[in-house]
């Protein structure tokens, strides 16, 4: 499944270096806050009871009903 692609992707500010994503100087506050929170969750990805950050209900969602 594709994913969506950020909006702060799309401003002029950003900068996609290849593991350093970051913003040019001048860039608008709410343009920082919404990469900042982006990359603080990526570091969520192996939190328990989530696969690449998305929660799954045990056993395995509703799905595998019996």
């Amino acid at each position: 499944m594709p994913r969506i692609r950020p909006e702060f992707t799309k401003s002029p500010y950003f900068v996609d270096e290849p593991g350093n994503w970051h913003l040019k100087p001048g860039a608008p506050e709410d343009l920082q806050t919404e990469l900042k929170n982006y990359l603080n969750s990526l570091e969520e990805i192996d939190e328990p009871g989530t696969i690449n950050g998305v929660r799954i209900g045990y056993p395995y969602g509703d799905i595998w009903k019996y």
